[in-house]
């Protein structure tokens, strides 16, 4: 190893770690351990041919080294996994834990780590942030339509080192309708989260909250005909389910961004409708299944 250059030892890792890979899940992902475990074979047979020189090269008839283009991988054509240097379900496992439980970054790389899969906290994150509004896009049409009860409210959370107002919806079923992070707790962040609600959801019947003056004068302004509550205690059952959210934030280092914030708080959101039902995935499976079902429905969208 001594006597290989720096990338030589870089892919005699990575032949390392496939051969991990297929010992863990070999019998789970057949396909996923053949691209993995193959790229590491071809990678060795390069370390082979490079040993006695540094560059890109063929051995000749005579026994010289020829120099030839690397060949550069092939991309197949609108797949969004393309380019990456894990297949799809190791990247899909990866978003769906982080989403699921109450895991940081580092500690999902811990976790990938001790199964043979070594990825830094960093790609972790960028995988999140990458994949999960294509999921939550994935899944929009098999998503159950809201109710026509809704109870909004608002809750906080720190981006940044900033007091954020997040708004949330939730319907009389218990699936969250829509998330908002917004800078200012006010009328147009307000409006700004009804616009986008009713244009994904159409109009509801009823709209129960607290007794915000923005929220009423919003309500006034885009639903005239709804009926607006706002008695006391009326709105618990957005207020309760705002812990839930708190819950999945608590083991993070904190958000840095208004953008990866509202990644984040939309998937959770995302994860609380799949596991209660309102979307027609992983029906079919056994009861403590069904998110792993539904992403292994998703992948083949994506």
């Amino acid at each position: 190893m001594g006597m290989l250059g720096a990338k030589a030892q870089s892919r005699y890792r990575s032949e390392v770690a496939a051969n991990a890979f297929a010992t863990e899940f070999g019998a789970k992902w057949p396909k996923a351990v053949a691209k993995i475990t193959d790229g590491a074979v071809a990678s060795r047979a390069s370390v082979v041919a490079r040993a006695g020189r540094g560059g890109v090269g063929v051995m000749g008839e005579a026994g010289g080294m020829k120099r030839r283009r690397p060949d550069r991988p092939i991309r197949q054509p609108g797949s969004t996994f393309a380019g990456f240097q894990f297949p799809p379900e190791v990247i899909l496992l990866a978003v769906r834990w982080y989403l699921r439980y109450g895991l940081s970054y580092r500690d999902l790389e811990e976790l990938l780590a001790e199964r043979g899969i070594e990825v830094d906290h960093v790609t972790l994150y960028r995988w999140v942030q990458r994949f999960t509004p294509l999921i939550v896009d994935a899944a929009r049409p098999c998503r159950h339509a809201v109710g026509d009860r809704w109870f909004v409210d608002e809750t906080y959370v720190k981006v940044a080192g900033t007091w954020r107002y997040v708004y949330r919806a939730v319907d009389q079923h218990g699936q969250v309708i829509d998330i908002y992070v917004s800078a200012k707790r006010d009328a147009k962040a307000a409006t700004r989260f009804f616009s986008t609600a009713i244009r994904a959801h159409g109009e509801p019947a009823e709209v129960t909250t607290d007794r915000s003056p923005a929220l009423a004068r919003t309500i006034v302004e885009l639903l005239p005909g709804v009926h607006h509550d706002t008695t006391q205690y009326a709105n618990n059952l957005v207020e309760a389910d705002h812990g839930r959210l708190k819950a999945r934030l608590r083991p993070m280092r904190g958000l840095k961004r208004v953008r990866t914030a509202s990644v984040v708080i939309g998937g959770h959101a995302f994860m609380q409708n799949l596991r209660r039902g309102h979307y027609e995935l992983g029906v079919d499976a056994r009861e403590r299944l069904t998110v792993a079902a539904a992403f292994d429905e998703l992948a083949g969208a994506l």
